[in-house]
């Protein structure tokens, strides 16, 4: 029965997730490339305590929770000038992707503005376990 709810689950958040299958980035592909130097635009679209207060991918910038109106409003005003096919990557890591409230809501506004290149960093469980114990480039806020 739990498997079937989780089934159930799963196929509704992924019937409305905007993006398509080759937008979603394996978190192992970005790491290699932070660590070939290759650090391309990357925006945290999740909670600001959980940037500042822990690690956050290496060369993140901290947008805002997408969530929220004034999250994408800080997430508008971060990538305002850079070119609208530009790749660029986003991720959020604050709970286990399908439930993620900040995401979709980012992703939907980087469309919306008419970016063409964009790519979500599938983070599916948290972002302690997805990222940072796996040792990939991580790095605190300076207090």
């Amino acid at each position: 029965m739990k498997l079937l709810l989780l089934l159930a689950t799963f196929t509704l958040f992924a019937a409305q997730d905007p993006w398509a299958d080759q937008e979603i980035v394996q978190p192992k592909t970005l790491a290699d490339r932070i660590q070939a130097k290759e650090q391309p635009p990357l925006f945290y679209v999740g909670f600001p305590t959980l940037y500042r207060n822990g690690p956050h991918i290496s060369g993140a910038i901290l947008a805002g929770p997408c969530s929220k109106a004034e999250g994408l409003d800080s997430l508008k005003k971060s990538i305002a000038e850079l070119p609208r096919d530009k790749e660029l990557f986003i991720y959020c890591g604050c709970c286990p992707f399908v439930k993620c409230p900040n995401i979709r809501p980012a992703y939907s506004a980087l469309h919306e503005m008419g970016f063409t290149n964009v790519k979500v960093v599938m983070i599916e469980t948290n972002l302690h376990t997805d990222w940072i114990e796996k040792g990939y480039p991580s790095e605190k806020s300076p207090q």
